[in-house]
């Protein structure tokens, strides 16, 4: 019998622009590392006003022009989300404080990670700004983060949770 496929959810407000963005990298970088089998990726909001929406049309355009489909659904993150997955991933601070308090218990909130903690060029504790408001330079900014965070994030799994092909 196999191993159960390893859960990540990436998280952001609505759903709509940066976790969308995140799930679509990691989704390529799965594939490309032959890794689809060890894996099962989801994206969610802390908020519900965007539920059943595709992602936003300028994160699917500049996604599109990377060779990206993002196509999920908008979803809210619920509390029964921590029991499905192993790593929920936030975008920014302030989702990783909404998700902190809908956590069950410890071992949910040991589960939340910021996904720029994974980027190499930028180790630590950022966030992934927003591009709802701003032109289509953010929209790039967020592909650019997420490639290189998603692409570490899937080293550390590898490394640590032992995934190969």
């Amino acid at each position: 019998m196999s191993p159960r496929p390893l859960g990540v959810c990436f998280v952001c407000h609505g759903n709509i622009c940066r976790s969308p963005t995140a799930l679509a990298v990691m989704q390529v970088l799965v594939q490309r590392a032959g890794l689809q089998h060890a894996f099962s990726l989801d994206s969610a909001g802390v908020s519900d006003e965007h539920a059943g929406e595709l992602p936003d049309r300028r994160s699917r355009s500049a996604g599109a022009a990377r060779g990206y489909r993002l196509e999920s659904r908008a979803r809210r993150f619920e509390r029964d989300d921590f029991a499905r997955f192993d790593a929920v991933i936030a975008l920014d601070h302030d989702n990783a404080r909404r998700l902190r308090a809908l956590a069950p218990d410890e071992a949910a909130r040991a589960k939340l990670r910021l996904l720029r903690e994974f980027d190499p060029e930028q180790p630590g504790a950022h966030d992934v700004p927003d591009p709802w408001y701003g032109g289509a330079e953010g929209f790039e900014l967020v592909l650019d983060l997420c490639e290189r965070a998603c692409a570490g994030l899937l080293a550390h799994l590898q490394q640590h949770r032992g995934l190969a092909r």
